[in-house]
């Protein structure tokens, strides 16, 4: 039962990773990335379709995004989402192809991306603490059924502890590599 508890808080907790490490990569850098296009979505024959799904994105250049949609029909929606979206890019379209220049970063605006970055980052431990409550409340919960005695519970807590401060600690990882990215000129 314990064995239970603890795989099924290690598998949430690194999906809680793995969304974190998801929500940092849409944070705009410098350099383009076609990631940074992953949370945007554009009307396509009346349905909210994630841009990835409705052209290929590709980076010819370090500060040059180009965005090749499958129909060229949509160009103007993919375009629109864009323009309109918190990115900060302003796309050209040449008929066949959205060209997106990265602009440089102000050491304000990085600033502001790193604040960004931690804020993600605090989520995501929030998150996984509120999975480290769950699997105390089950542990107590095994005591209190009497599947599992005192002594058992408390190593088990301890052990959930440890498990919380390695994900715990894989979050500030992350966050600390996007913060390098992100002031690095």
């Amino acid at each position: 039962m314990i064995d239970d508890i603890f795989a099924d808080a290690k598998k949430h907790m690194a999906a809680s990773v793995e969304h974190t490490r998801e929500e940092l990569v849409t944070i705009r850098t410098g350099r383009a990335n076609p990631n940074m296009f992953n949370g945007l979505v554009a009307e396509f024959y009346g349905q909210p379709t994630p841009i990835p799904q409705m052209a290929s994105i590709t980076a010819p250049e370090p500060r040059m995004l180009l965005i090749k949609p499958y129909d060229p029909s949509s160009m103007d929606e993919i375009e629109n989402a864009i323009r309109n979206s918190d990115l900060g890019v302003n796309p050209t379209n040449d008929g066949q192809v959205l060209r997106v220049t990265i602009p440089q970063l102000t050491e304000e605006r990085r600033k502001e991306m790193v604040k960004l970055a931690r804020s993600k980052g605090e989520d995501g431990k929030i998150a996984i603490r509120n999975i480290r409550r769950k699997g105390m409340d089950a542990l107590k919960k095994l005591q209190k059924d009497g599947d599992a005695g005192e002594d058992e519970v408390n190593a088990a807590e301890k052990e959930l502890e440890k498990i919380t401060s390695s994900y715990v600690e894989k979050v500030d990882e992350v966050v600390d590599a996007k913060e390098k990215e992100l002031m690095e000129v």
